[in-house]
């Protein structure tokens, strides 16, 4: 019975493991859905702006839109925040549950449980800091330099 126990602990251990890899994983394929959606649409934005007179879109019309574009960047933004964060929330219980395989079978202290409170060295934390940052850039810009210039 121990062997069968041991053999079932190692692969829950295994399927534990790659369930952490692809947490990590999936960390740089939300980034990189942010990162090319909202370069689509702000290039949609820009497109406008730049195009509004000659398409003979009235101005209130293009700021809207401009507006629009940025409400969906903020949305993708909100959505690509939200599942990093679960990721992070799912790395940790992979993380917990794997010192208690590893307690259980290898010994008590064997690895060390994750501490919430290194989230500064998590590249999830600067892959957010990075999403607010250029959704606030690109929020800022465009109310003090694109639809003032839109008349």
């Amino acid at each position: 019975m121990t062997a069968v126990r041991n053999e079932f602990a190692l692969e829950r251990y295994r399927y534990i493991l790659q369930q952490i890899n692809a947490v990590n994983e999936n960390a740089h394929r939300f980034l990189a859905l942010y990162q090319t959606l909202a370069t689509a649409l702000v290039s949609g934005a820009l497109a406008l702006f730049v195009g509004y007179r000659r398409w003979n879109v009235p101005p209130a019309t293009a700021r809207g839109g401009v507006i629009g574009l940025l409400v969906l960047v903020t949305v993708v933004a909100a959505f690509t925040g939200t599942l990093i964060v679960v990721g992070a929330l799912s790395w940790l219980d992979f993380r917990n549950e794997e010192c208690d395989i590893t307690d259980e079978v290898v010994g008590p202290g064997f690895r060390k449980r994750p501490r919430p409170g290194n989230f500064l060295r998590w590249y999830e934390t600067y892959v957010l800091l990075f999403i607010l940052v250029s959704l606030i850039t690109m929020w800022v810009l465009t109310t003090l330099l694109l639809l003032p210039a839109m008349r």
